[in-house]
């Protein structure tokens, strides 16, 4: 993003307020993610955070239930899932919600789609890359977190890297260094 000069700063500046409110009022407008940032920052108040994670939590545990067809079927809704989680860290700046929810769903794969993580064959093996890869990212933002956090995430993390290691991906865990267990 340009920088505005020093002379069209003072300029604007000194544009009557009206004016300012105006132009700040459009060109928040424009941007669809600062506009839902300030939409939670300034009118949802306290408590959103707790409803927007309560939601996500909904959506992580559903999905991933039941049948799906394929393992691209299944990576398909992950990936959506995952960027959702993504963006709805991008507005709140809720990085342990995002970790947190990640881990869940995580766990949830391992634990309602054994089938499709059972073994690691060409039909598996973009979910079984992915879970991998999605794993690695979730210790990533796990060690960039406060260590208080680490004590609250630690079971749901080994939960995870002992389904990884014992699932059709293990040889995947390996080649990408993945340990067996979280410190916490």
């Amino acid at each position: 993003m340009p920088a505005l000069s020093p002379d069209l700063r003072r300029a604007l500046f000194s544009l009557p307020e009206r004016e300012k409110d105006q132009l700040l009022a459009r060109l928040v407008a424009q941007d669809a993610v600062l506009t839902e940032q300030l939409a939670y920052r300034l009118l949802e108040g306290p408590d959103a955070l707790e409803t927007r994670r309560a939601a996500l939590r909904t959506l992580v545990d559903d999905p991933v239930r039941g049948y799906h067809p394929t393992p691209n079927d299944l990576l398909v809704i992950l990936r959506q899932l995952q960027a959702r989680l993504a963006y709805h860290a991008r507005i709140t700046d809720d990085a342990f919600g995002e970790v947190e929810l990640s881990w869940r769903l995580l766990a949830n794969v391992f634990r309602h789609q054994a089938a499709a993580t059972a073994r690691l064959h060409g039909p598996t093996q973009p979910l079984l890359q992915h879970l991998t890869k999605r794993t690695q990212e979730a210790l990533k933002q796990t060690a960039r977190l406060h260590a208080d956090y680490h004590l609250e995430l630690a079971e749901t993390a080994n939960a995870v890297l002992a389904a990884l290691w014992q699932s059709g991906a293990a040889p995947l865990a390996r080649e990408a260094g993945l340990p067996r267990s979280f410190g916490g």
